[in-house]
């Protein structure tokens, strides 16, 4: 789950993808590799409490195990510390790899592996390129946000030229749409047009209940399960799972 762009509702998709996933009898993992941990806290963790955490995957070399909690879905939580882990890997040999060699030990015992990434395409986002096989990019409905999608294909370029050949960008997610404003449509289609088939049909609209949800530590299908909001993420679901077939 990448943007470079914040606000987007990366770790919101990938919460409630994670649980849709899980509904349909999926094993389910979420990273967070988000120094700001707010996947850590949208599933009830308190990331200051912890002993160890991603920043202990990536840096001190701690099997992924060790920080994986069982909430609606698997966590590897993170924490503040994270921030510290581009500078503490500048100089490591491989570093671009740190995250796919981590995954490796558990890799099979999953279906799906979800990575909130931060807002930016810096170490800790390219390491969650090269172990993918796939990006899902959310965009918000506005034109400043499309304009990072070139930025973000050109990065996946790079990282295809030169660390994993195999990843692309698996869907655009059209987020926090307003279908009452022109400018929301406009931009849909903008995406559509440059995009194509591309973009997911689902689109997640704003909604009360999405942030609600995190502060009672789980998904909106578990906290309001017959709501819109769970409605289109268990499509998104039922995309990406066609999309996999």
């Amino acid at each position: 789950m990448a943007n470079q762009k914040g606000g987007v509702a990366k770790t919101t998709s990938t919460v409630n993808l994670s649980a849709a996933l899980r509904e349909r009898g999926k094993r389910v993992l979420t990273i967070d590799l988000d120094p700001q941990s707010n996947l850590t806290m949208s599933f009830g963790i308190n990331p200051e409490t912890l002993e160890r955490s991603m920043f202990d995957v990536l840096v001190h070399r701690v099997p992924i195990a060790d920080v994986i909690h069982q909430r609606e879905v698997d966590v590897a939580a993170a924490s503040i510390d994270l921030a510290g882990a581009e500078l503490a890997l500048a100089s490591a040999i491989g570093r671009e790899r740190t995250l796919e060699k981590a995954i490796a030990a558990v890799r099979m015992d999953y279906d799906y592996i979800l990575i909130d990434t931060p807002p930016s395409l810096g170490l800790l986002t390219i390491n969650a390129f090269t172990a993918s096989n796939g990006v899902i990019v959310p965009v918000q409905c506005e034109y400043l946000s499309l304009r990072g999608l070139v930025q973000l294909e050109s990065t996946l370029q790079m990282i295809r030229e030169n660390l994993n050949g195999e990843v692309r960008i698996e869907g655009i997610l059209p987020t926090m749409v307003d279908k009452r404003t022109v400018h929301a449509r406009e931009a849909i289609d903008l995406l559509t047009e440059n995009f194509g088939d591309i973009v997911f049909k689902t689109r997640i609209r704003k909604s009360v209940k999405l942030a609600e949800a995190p502060v009672r530590g789980g998904s909106v299908l578990s906290y309001q399960p017959d709501g819109p909001g769970a409605m289109s993420y268990r499509a998104l679901a039922e995309e990406v799972l066609s999309r996999d077939e």
